[in-house]
């Protein structure tokens, strides 16, 4: 077994009287993906910062890298790349400046900054715009030279904090397959997220955060095996009161059954013989979706709420 670069036991974040994070226990390995999903408010970003050394402990045991946060932050952020959720740029520079100038703060020679630079821009496809400011850019580029800017010392390790808020579909896609060829390398990334098919197409193990707890841990596919059923059929009804009719016939063939404001889900591993049920009573749902258990489900199931909210 390889060591821990991250070893959490009993972690906890006040802030006053409130408890960000309440005794949650985790450890991150080198060369994995390992993600902390769940909502707003979960107390991912909180946890983040004490990983990254820019937020104290409140109590409990955490080692960074062998390190003990408290102790030997700057050792320690040395080592490690991190992405913010907001991005940090100097936007009145250019991209190619910003690279440059991040990479002093390590003590790095110039020629092997400039070298990295390079690199880093064109792995992030970047270097057609080195010369431009970057308050013009996208912010599928902006977030990306975030990202790029992170690995100027060559981490150990990356942490992003929510690393693709805010961008459009084709910007994220394009950042996710940057940081799983980061992760094929061997990086070690260390996310937080509230997408679902971000934790999926990303995350070798995860953890989901609620309320400051940790409620469930495993691969994305191990969760749902235990936490879900087979399929799950989603039912939308021409009114109110055939949804609530619908409720009490479906319970009985169902381990769980989830009436929404707009729609129900039945959690089964029969989703034919759930309709069934509905056609013996003469109930004709509006439209009808019979899938495959997603990461999604499984938080509604352990928290009784989407991640929406």
């Amino acid at each position: 077994m390889l060591e821990s670069l991250v070893d959490a036991t009993g972690l906890t974040k006040r802030f006053g009287s409130f408890t960000a994070v309440s005794g949650i226990d985790f450890h991150v390995q080198p060369g994995e993906a390992f993600g902390m999903l769940g909502p707003n408010g979960a107390g991912k970003s909180s946890t983040m910062r004490m990983i990254g050394c820019v937020s104290p402990v409140t109590e409990g045991h955490l080692r960074i890298l062998g390190m003990d946060p408290a102790v030997d932050g700057p050792a320690i952020r040395a080592r490690i790349g991190s992405v913010p959720q907001e991005d940090t740029l100097d936007t009145e520079m250019s991209v190619w400046d910003n690279m440059v100038t991040y990479g002093r703060y390590f003590g790095i020679s110039h020629a092997l900054i400039r070298e990295r630079a390079d690199e880093l821009l064109r792995f992030f496809q970047l270097i057609d715009r080195r010369d431009d400011k970057v308050d013009p850019l996208s912010g599928g580029m902006k977030r990306r030279l975030t990202v790029a800017r992170a690995l100027i010392n060559q981490p150990e390790m990356v942490l992003l904090d929510e690393p693709t808020t805010g961008l459009d579909p084709q910007a994220r896609h394009l950042l996710w397959e940057r940081l799983y060829q980061l992760k094929r390398s061997g990086v070690t990334l260390v996310l937080t997220t509230h997408y679902m098919d971000e934790a999926e197409q990303l995350c070798d193990r995860l953890v989901i955060m609620d309320r400051g707890r940790i409620v469930a841990e495993g691969s994305p596919r191990e969760l749902i095996d235990r936490h879900a059923t087979r399929e799950v059929v989603e039912l939308r009804f021409a009114s109110t009161e055939e949804q609530e009719r619908s409720v009490p016939l479906l319970e009985p063939g169902s381990p769980r059954v989830e009436s929404l404001t707009d729609r129900v889900l039945v959690y089964t591993s029969d989703g034919e013989a759930a309709l069934g049920l509905l056609a013996e009573h003469a109930l004709q749902p509006t439209s009808v979706l019979v899938r495959r258990s997603s990461l999604e489900d499984v938080f509604l199931l352990l928290t009784g709420r989407q991640l929406e909210e």
